[in-house]
């Protein structure tokens, strides 16, 4: 979307145009450039482990962390997707262990017309993806959906309707709901220029906290069993904490306030980025901080309903950073999946099945990029070179399988630790009593050494059965390697150890939920920063360091006490333009209709 464009370029486009990434600006005056020499050096990770040297990884299968969602792996889908549908993709996201999809599109909701499958603004389209032909390919890979209604160009009158003709009439039992998709986006905060179709002539964060009461009320006369999600902005991504003229708080609040009584769930989109891969894969320490400020939100508005309101992640992948298609990606995806259902999310969904690529292809960590969103190829092209054939799974496509090794809905996520940064780690137990530890080596060119001990589960001695995915590898690897206390983890890898548990000690103990973490919640301040609630502080300027981080850099976010500081906003790319910093508002490239 070029500034003058209201409608995202994430919108579905026509064949054989080229997509656009759509850009918002926010200037910040004079001195801003020396803010970003401060924070250019945030990032890096820790040095990793080397062949020669030893991480430790403990796992305590005795302290739960919660069960897998039912959704499990969600991803999104558009109704620009001619091949959404197609035999081959379901099969694939059925292998791929997808429990969830979303429709019909991103910001092409808000110009989603259910019932006449048209787009508001001539966006493009196709037949094959009304949404009973969605539906059909949700039942084909065994994937529950959750539903966006069009809140920018739409009624509640509609959204209604499109209830009805589901529940009622057709008996599909859809579930969750989405009003609008990202709703903040509409030009409240950017002087009328945004990315998200919003035809309501007051675009504030009240009228839409009004309007979504009426949504629900609607929209539960019909069906009292549907859940109805609002739209809050990601605590630290932009606009978060802003409050353009006229307004008594920012946007979480004030929707909060007005419809917190009236929904079901919460939404946010995760897009962390970064500007080295390193950045990117260190990003999911800061799931817990989030989650803490939108738990706080919640309870301050929901009152006795605050434990039912449900957290969902309906968008997230490797937007702003280099790696889109590489193998980065894929370590971040699994990653990233199981840290927010460790965290309590009921839903994380990739964004996208099929995007296709707006910018030419690029090297990153010795692969090529093809700086697409999607998990499988569009086979379009771009700076002329050429994606693999259509559907060829990306190395994300197999960061997501990979999930499939370690967890079952309904399995039990167990608490686990690394002593270093360079190696993550998840555990679940399964429903028939063994434990699935998945190792990730996030280092690019070194092996990792990990050694590994237990609470809670004996494992069997002798070699245990691994499943991996490795850099340029085409599919996943199951092998018998190593033992239960012991491993050499290729560099740039995904591998999960599949135990089974020794003879004589069914005994173990059950796990047992883990304490509520006492983490200081985390309050972002209108500049895009994270203090806390003491002293009442609003945070430095993006890029300077706060009075709880000396040095400006991003601090973890695990559940501790520790004090969270975000050196840079969320999800924006930085960039010294003239004496000025221009923070570059992320939008996902447009979905070529392939």
């Amino acid at each position: 979307m070029s500034p003058d464009n209201p409608r995202s370029a994430e919108q579905p486009m026509p064949r054989g145009r080229t997509p656009r990434r759509s850009r918002m600006r926010r200037r910040f005056v004079a001195g801003a450039v020396a803010v970003l020499a401060a924070s250019a050096g945030v990032g890096a990770l820790a040095p990793s482990a080397g062949a020669a040297s030893t991480v430790d990884i403990r796992v305590d299968a005795g302290t739960s962390l919660g069960t897998v969602p039912s959704s499990g792996a969600g991803l999104n889908t558009g109704v620009g997707d001619e091949h959404m549908g197609d035999a081959k993709v379901s099969s694939l996201m059925k292998a791929a262990g997808v429990r969830q999809l979303r429709f019909p599109g991103g910001s092409g909701a808000d110009g989603y017309h259910w019932k006449t499958h048209t787009m508001s603004d001539g966006g493009w389209i196709v037949p094959n993806t009304d949404f009973d032909h969605f539906m059909a390919t949700a039942k084909r890979v065994g994937a529950q959906p959750i539903l966006t209604a069009n809140y920018g160009s739409g009624t509640p009158q509609e959204a209604a309707g499109w209830v009805k003709y589901a529940n009622v009439d057709k008996g599909y039992g859809v579930k969750y709901w989405e009003i609008g998709n990202e709703v903040y986006g509409n030009g409240h905060y950017s002087d009328g220029k945004g990315w998200e179709i919003d035809k309501h002539a007051d675009k504030s964060p009240t009228a839409y906290g009004k309007n979504l009461v009426a949504y629900a009320k609607a929209m539960k006369a019909v069906d009292p069993k549907v859940k109805i999600g609002a739209v809050l902005t990601t605590p630290g991504f932009w606009p978060d904490a802003e409050k353009a003229p006229g307004d008594s708080a920012d946007w979480n609040n004030t929707v909060l306030s007005i419809a917190g009584s009236s929904i079901d769930f919460v939404i946010v989109h995760w897009y962390p980025g970064g500007t080295t891969t390193a950045d990117l894969l260190k990003t999911p320490s800061r799931v817990a901080g989030v989650r803490s400020s939108l738990r706080s939100l919640i309870a301050k508005y929901a009152g006795s309903r605050a434990a039912s309101v449900e957290i969902a992640v309906t968008e997230t992948d490797a937007e702003f950073s280099p790696a889109k298609t590489s193998q980065a990606a894929a370590l971040f995806a699994p990653d990233t999946y199981m840290t927010w259902f460790e965290q309590g999310a009921t839903h994380v969904d990739w964004w996208n099945l099929h995007n296709g690529s707006g910018d030419a292809p690029t090297t990153v960590d010795g692969q090529t990029d093809y700086q697409d969103g999607g998990i499988l190829s569009a086979g379009t092209c771009a700076g002329g070179k050429c994606q693999p054939p259509r559907d060829t799974p990306f190395p994300t496509y197999w960061g997501v399988r990979s999930l499939t090794a370690l967890a079952q809905p309904g399995d039990t996520m167990v608490k686990s630790s690394s002593g270093n940064s360079s190696v993550a780690v998840h555990a679940v137990r399964s429903g028939n009593g063994r434990l699935n530890v998945m190792l990730i080596n996030k280092s690019p060119k070194n092996a990792a050494r990990v050694s590994l001990s237990y609470a809670g589960f004996t494992p069997a001695a002798g070699v245990v059965t691994t499943v991996s995915y490795a850099k340029g590898g085409t599919a996943l690897t199951t092998a018998k390697r190593g033992t239960a206390v012991g491993q050499t983890l290729p560099p740039y890898s995904i591998t999960t150890l599949q135990l089974k548990r020794a003879s004589g000690t069914a005994g173990d103990d059950k796990p047992t939920p883990a304490a509520t973490p006492t983490a200081v919640t985390p309050l972002v301040s209108a500049s895009g920063t994270t203090g806390t609630r003491a002293q009442g502080g609003i945070g430095a300027p993006v890029g300077q360091a706060t009075p709880s981080s000396p040095s400006g850099d991003l601090a973890s976010t695990g559940a501790s006490n520790t004090v969270v500081t975000y050196s840079a906003l969320g999800g924006l790319l930085v960039i010294a333009a003239g004496g000025v910093l221009v923070l570059r508002g992320r939008r996902r490239r447009g979905l070529h209709g392939k």
